[in-house]
């Protein structure tokens, strides 16, 4: 049995299992930090791209809910109630009314606290594994509303493709431009950015100027993705966190320096850092620039992607 459904009855059907769920990366192609909010958050408007890194999680039924992993922060990922696939299974099961029973294994390539958004991928992907194993019958969107409780990137992660986020990223709105394939290098950094300490160094470096920066629109960018021309979007791209990730790794701006020189059409820091990212061309194009990185020496490994992806989905 591979239906979530019944052919003659209303209701979900548990999954025998297991269930696979591949989740991809996000990357911002346009961060815009506003003020800090009275609840803690910063205004943002951004826009998500979903790239061809993933994870993979797998959900069998079990009568504790256990988490393991492989791949990617072995031995360093937390895997207790503090990781959040297994607070996302709980919220699931809390809103669901069901017992939070699985055995969940990660396979993980996306790295760790790099910029992202791996934690709120595997958050999205345990979503989906647990709705379908559970028989609990979720909308995407019922999914997502669950999710922004978590955190702000998960209701993207669960959607995928390239959207608009406001609020404080976690009000989803899908951009609509004709099919294009965009091409991505990913300079993967050694260690990783917390990104609390990223929005803070923000705070500190916009600290006394008034008026304070005002919260800068997506229209330039969504109207350079409609244009299907690289160099383009290359002008479009931008991450008001860039400077505050610098700041904590001032490294980083020989790794931007190793893209340019590489021929990458542009680079950037990766939402809150460090991985940083760099456009190309074509897939040659960016086979070249990743090469040029790796040869460089200057970030942990380069490795090409593209875009855009779909979000969580069954395997």
């Amino acid at each position: 049995m591979t239906e979530a459904w019944g052919p003659d009855d209303d209701e979900p059907r548990r999954h025998h299992g297991p269930v696979r769920v591949r989740v991809p990366a996000k990357i911002n192609l346009h961060l815009g930090v506003g003020p800090l909010r009275a609840d803690g958050f910063h205004e943002l408007n951004t826009v998500y791209h979903a790239i061809s890194l993933f994870d993979e999680l797998t959900a069998r039924a079990g009568d504790t809910l256990t988490l393991t992993m492989e791949g990617e922060g072995t031995g360093t990922l937390a895997l207790d109630e503090t990781n959040l696939i297994i607070r996302a299974a709980k919220a699931l099961a809390a809103r669901t009314r069901v017992p939070a029973y699985a055995r969940l294994h990660l396979r993980k390539t996306i790295p760790l606290a790099g910029g992202l958004a791996g934690g709120s991928a595997d958050a999205a992907a345990a979503l989906i594994a647990c709705d379908l194993l559970w028989g609990t019958g979720m909308a995407r969107e019922e999914l997502a509303e669950i999710g922004a409780t978590l955190g702000s990137d998960i209701p993207f992660l669960l959607h995928g493709g390239t959207a608009l986020g406001t609020g404080h990223g976690e009000a989803i709105s899908p951009i609509l431009a004709r099919p294009t394939t965009w091409h991505w290098v990913v300079a993967v950094a050694e260690g990783g950015l917390s990104t609390p300490e990223v929005y803070r160094k923000l705070d500190e470096l916009r600290a006394g100027s008034w008026p304070p920066k005002p919260l800068g629109d997506a229209d330039e960018l969504m109207s350079a993705l409609r244009q299907r021309d690289p160099e383009v979007l290359g002008a479009a791209l931008g991450n008001d966190l860039q400077p505050a990730a610098l700041a904590l790794r001032p490294e980083l701006a020989d790794v931007l320096k190793a893209g340019s020189e590489a021929g990458a059409v542009t680079g950037l820091v990766s939402g809150s850092g460090p991985t940083c990212v760099f456009l190309a061309t074509d897939a040659a194009h960016a086979g070249q620039v990743a090469a040029g990185l790796n040869a460089a020496g200057v970030c942990r490994e380069a490795v090409t992607a593209r875009g855009p992806m779909p979000g969580a989905r069954v395997t």
